[in-house]
């Protein structure tokens, strides 16, 4: 039997070693519905390795993932830009350099109950639960695994048995091959663009840049990036 061109998309990610939680037809059809991305940051985008200032860094092949990703769901959706959003429990300074750099929709630091800062981000953009991917890696971040549409989690070898738990308890629809620190952003970036269907169009168009990569980037650069914690129990904008 001949296998279709998501089958095989799906193979190629399992075959390095990920795990696809819930069934192909399932997951393609919560990628459908997806207008919104959220990432958690410490050991999402690197291993939690922090410096002598407490930040963990990113690296270029991620961040290139999530433009890729936005992209790709722009040109998918006639014009109209996807959200994103960092969610940390942390303050990273590197988390606020790659908002302001990549022009994210907002990113929220500080946040040890993170459902909160999900239904802030749901309400100043119009989302629903099912509209919303979320990256994650740890207990901190089940709050909005529990809720959100589509769950991508960040692969730990040293966490067998939080695996086990979040499988086991309808938490995760997706565990990627590669840890944090080793590109995992991007593995779960490719994967979503593979299962839309746009994967090749988004490279392409990139490649020639004119004009729809320079329109999109127009329309990305043009986004005001929020920063957020919480003072007294209410979310507060703050400065970069």
């Amino acid at each position: 039997m001949m296998l279709t061109s998501t089958d095989s998309i799906f193979d190629i990610f399992t075959d390095l070693g990920a795990t696809l939680v819930i069934p192909k037809e399932e997951f393609i059809e919560k990628t459908k519905k997806i207008k919104a991305f959220i990432f958690d940051w410490d050991g999402v985008f690197n291993d939690a390795t922090k410096n002598e200032n407490g930040s963990s860094n990113f690296s270029e092949v991620d961040s290139m993932g999530t433009n890729l990703l936005r992209f790709g769901w722009w040109l998918s959706t006639n014009g109209q830009m996807p959200y994103v959003a960092i969610i940390s429990g942390e303050r990273n300074v590197f988390s606020f350099q790659l908002t302001q750099r990549e022009h994210f929709h907002g990113c929220y630091y500080r946040i040890k109950h993170k459902i909160a800062a999900l239904e802030h981000f749901m309400a100043s953009y119009n989302l629903t639960l099912d509209e919303i991917a979320f990256f994650f890696d740890d207990a901190l971040d089940l709050s909005i695994a529990e809720k959100c549409g589509l769950r991508i989690m960040i692969r730990h070898q040293g966490n067998p048995l939080f695996q086990k738990y979040v499988v086991e308890n309808n938490l995760v629809d997706y565990i990627t091959a590669q840890e944090g620190g080793n590109f995992a952003v991007r593995e779960g970036c490719e994967l979503l663009l593979g299962i839309k269907g746009v994967f090749d169009e988004t490279i392409a168009k990139r490649q020639l840049f004119y004009p729809d990569y320079n329109q999109y980037l127009t329309q990305r650069q043009s986004i005001k990036s929020n920063l957020f914690t919480l003072i007294e129990g209410a979310f507060e904008a703050q400065n970069f």
